[in-house]
Parts: C-alpha cells; sequence; structure tokens
C-alpha cells in the first residue's frame, strides 16, 4: 500500500497545522477528498477531511492508527469507502470485513461515538457491480443495525432514475466521481441524519 504514502504524509501535515481540535471527522476515499466544500458545509461541528485518493476499506482500517494518531477527543466519524474495494475484485464479505475491523479500532480508541457509514453509490462506471454494491450495502446496514452508536445512511436508491439506474447529472464525466450536484444531495441528505453529531442536531437544510 505504498502508493497512499503521499497523500498519508498530506493528512499528517494537516493535521499538525491544525488551530482547532476536530469533533466531526470525514474518513474514505476520494468522495470525500474531491469534496471541496465538505469542511465549510459543516464548519459548526468542527470538522476535518481525512479522505486520500482511491483508498479502500482496507487502507482504510490499515492506516487508521496512523491517520488518527494525533487527533483528539473527536466526537463524530463519517466514513465512505468500499467502492473501490469491489472496484479492486474483493469479494463484499471482505469489504464487510474490512468495517467490521474499523468500527473495532474506532471504538478501541474513542469509545462509543456516533459512526456513520455512507452506503457504497451506485456510480455510472461500475454499474457492472450493482450485484455487489447492493449485497455490500444490504450487509453493512446488517452489521451496524447491532451497534446503536452507529448509523447508516443509504444514499444508493437516492441516486437511481425512474428506470432505476444511476443519475447520470449526479457524475462527472469519469462516471465514477460526483458533480455539484451530486454532492447538493449527499449535503441534503447528511443534514438530516442528526444522529450522526450526537451532541448537536444538525440544521436541516
Amino acid at each position: 500500500m505504498f502508493w497512499y504514502h503521499n497523500d498519508l504524509e498530506r493528512l499528517e501535515k494537516e493535521i499538525i497545522a491544525l488551530e482547532y481540535n476536530p469533533k466531526m471527522v470525514f474518513y474514505g476515499s476520494s468522495t470525500f477528498t474531491l469534496w471541496r466544500e465538505l469542511e465549510s458545509s459543516f464548519k459548526e461541528y468542527d470538522p476535518i477531511n481525512l479522505g486520500f485518493g482511491g483508498s479502500t476499506l482496507a487502507a482504510c482500517t490499515w492506516f487508521f492508527d496512523r491517520v488518527f494518531k494525533n487527533i483528539k477527543d473527536v466526537e463524530a466519524i463519517v466514513i465512505y469507502a468500499g467502492d473501490n474495494d469491489l472496484g479492486e475484485g474483493r469479494h463484499p464479505e471482505e469489504v464487510v470485513l474490512y468495517l467490521e475491523n474499523l468500527l473495532a479500532k474506532i471504538r478501541a480508541k474513542y469509545g462509543n461515538i456516533s459512526v456513520t457509514y455512507i452506503s457504497i453509490k451506485p456510480s455510472v462506471s461500475r454499474w457492472h457491480l450493482a450485484g455487489s454494491i447492493r449485497f455490500t450495502n444490504s450487509s453493512i446496514e446488517k452489521l451496524i443495525a447491532n451497534d446503536k452508536y452507529c448509523h447508516y445512511v443509504n444514499i444508493y436508491d437516492l441516486m437511481l432514475d425512474k428506470k432505476g439506474t444511476p443519475k447520470a447529472e449526479y457524475f462527472t464525466e469519469d462516471g465514477l466521481h460526483l458533480t455539484k450536484l451530486g454532492y447538493k444531495l449527499w449535503l441534503n441528505v447528511l443534514k438530516k441524519y442528526s444522529g450522526i453529531f450526537p451532541q448537536k442536531e444538525l440544521q436541516k437544510s
């Protein structure tokens, strides 16, 4: 996993340079990394965007201790990862196992803080994996149901058209990453889930 090191070093520098203690952490793949307005959209919760390009749930789990080493007193973590695991050919059950391990690491370090998992999106470029994505999402939803401090946010269904296929306007030309319209949808959905940040009620858009 040496190819992640440049991004990880960037995150480490950003964390050291912080002038506040982040309370809300967004952790995951490039869908977060490319969300330029993410931190400003949740600024009242002292957020930090720890997305790193191309990351998998496997990588998020593997590098958790390194990335979160200097982050203390976190109250909420929002995760988006798993998309790239399936894209690399991993089985859905492997993805679920990685998330289970990541949750165990979070609990060991921070206790019963709020953890939110955003479902894997139904991207145009990976529509051939739709069956695996649906199975993974369903399995993760069942896993999370066993933890009252975890929340599952289903964006999969909201990104489909009436025919049950991904809405093209939510995706850039590569058919994988989100457009401004796609991010607007995600923001509106997240702001409705007040449970993702238990200390304050998220302002509804």
